[in-house]
């Protein structure tokens, strides 16, 4: 079956972001995000899925164990499990990119004390 966001699983969250899960599985998320201007996940980590965060169109500020990285588009980064992290938008457009998980990221999310 051919996936899209038009037939995709759709979860909204945070003030205003939007979700797709374009692929889903134990062994495998994909999902495609989209992020208002200003908005932010909760820093956490992950104990035992490995993301990839990738892209597609606006600015992504994606701080990674401390350290702040700004993502163009067709730009990604790796995000190892174990590490803190916080995607966010601090541009003044959207920013769409997609997440990859493996294994799945759904229920191995950790919200630490602290920045």
């Amino acid at each position: 079956m051919i996936v899209d966001t038009s037939n995709a699983e759709h979860y909204r969250w945070g003030a205003g972001c939007d979700g797709w899960v374009l692929a889903g599985g134990p062994d495998l998320l994909i999902i495609q995000e989209r992020m208002p201007p200003d908005t932010a996940e909760t820093r956490h980590v992950h104990e035992t899925a490995r993301q990839f965060f990738f892209v597609l169109s606006g600015e992504l500020t994606m701080e990674l164990a401390g350290r702040i990285h700004r993502l163009a588009p067709q730009q990604g980064i790796e995000v190892p499990p174990g590490e803190p992290h916080q995607a966010r938008n601090d541009s003044t457009h959207e920013v769409v990119f997609l997440v990859t998980s493996t294994p799945s990221s759904r229920g191995d999310r950790i919200e630490p004390p602290g920045p």
